[in-house]
């Protein structure tokens, strides 16, 4: 029975994986939220390395303030590239495996199709520039990993724009929201599935090593957030109209990638995995 350890419990992928696991009975999962261990602090890791011993490790936390990295990049760093690499380091020593949860973000390249994993990245903003040194960390020490980019998480808790929508959306007769970045919402219990998927994958594979690397995974399909908007009012009957604006005008303190539209074709042929509809998740998260 191998042992799992993943961090960011109480966050939208983490929580969503703790439901998904706790029926799982061929492998022992630990879940650990930042009162068990703190990513901005090295010692924190180490410790709970040592005491849980994993054969895998899913650096599911991060730090996702988008806009306050702007302002914080030294704790963006700390939490998405420094703890990374600790972690990177640990598995090596120890023969784990480390999957990490990236982001769209370290694009920020491709503008006229679907974004394929061998693509350039072109990090823009503190945020962006710290996932992708955390992925480039795991890349230079550890051959043994998964790196998984994704993409306008959201969930039926938590902080994202499907929550905030719901309670602006009450409250006011109309909103102006960005209508220029296009990509596809994702829904963080199908994340968590992908995620399940691999670990079985990578832990019965009779080869693994044609299994690492990095991969694309979102909820299929396309829109952009006026659109994304529009289709939280109709489901929950929400009579909130909805203006258009330009990136430009909304004026955000960090950059975000026009296109965030990703390619499943390297999930799909290597671990069978066929991604939902955004539309799909979306009604089954609000219903």
């Amino acid at each position: 029975m191998a042992k799992i350890l993943f961090n960011g419990l109480t966050g939208q992928v983490g929580r969503a994986l703790h439901h998904l696991v706790k029926k799982d009975t061929a492998h022992e999962w630990v879940g650990l939220a930042t009162k068990d261990c703190d990513l901005t602090k090295p010692e924190e890791i180490s410790q709970a390395f040592t005491k849980h011993k994993p054969d895998v490790v899913i650096q599911v936390a991060a730090y996702t303030a988008v806009d306050k990295a702007e302002e914080d990049s030294a704790t963006a760093f700390a939490i998405n590239e420094a703890s990374t690499s600790q972690f990177a380091q640990l598995c090596k020593e120890a023969g784990a495996v480390l999957i990490y949860i990236s982001s769209d973000y370290v694009y920020h390249s491709i503008t006229d199709r679907p974004i394929k994993e061998s693509d350039p990245c072109q990090p823009q903003g503190e945020y962006a520039k710290s996932k992708f040194a955390g992925e480039e960390a795991i890349r230079n020490s550890l051959s043994e990993h998964i790196i998984l980019r994704t993409s306008w998480v959201y969930d039926k808790e938590g902080h994202n724009f499907v929550n905030t929508m719901k309670r602006l959306g009450g409250s006011r007769d109309s909103l102006t929201i960005v209508s220029d970045q296009l990509g596809a919402p994702t829904y963080a219990p199908d994340i968590a599935l992908t995620v399940l998927t691999i670990v079985n994958q990578v832990l019965t594979s009779s080869d693994p090593s044609n299994l690492y690397g990095t991969y694309n995974f979102s909820n299929s399909g396309v829109t952009n957030w006026a659109d994304f908007a529009r289709e939280i009012f109709r489901l929950e009957q929400i009579p909130c109209q909805v203006a258009e604006q330009t990136t430009e005008d909304f004026g955000a303190p960090a950059p975000r990638p026009k296109w965030s539209v990703l390619s499943h074709a390297k999930l799909k042929s290597t671990f069978g995995i066929t991604p939902r509809s955004w539309k799909e998740c979306l009604k089954e998260c609000l219903s």
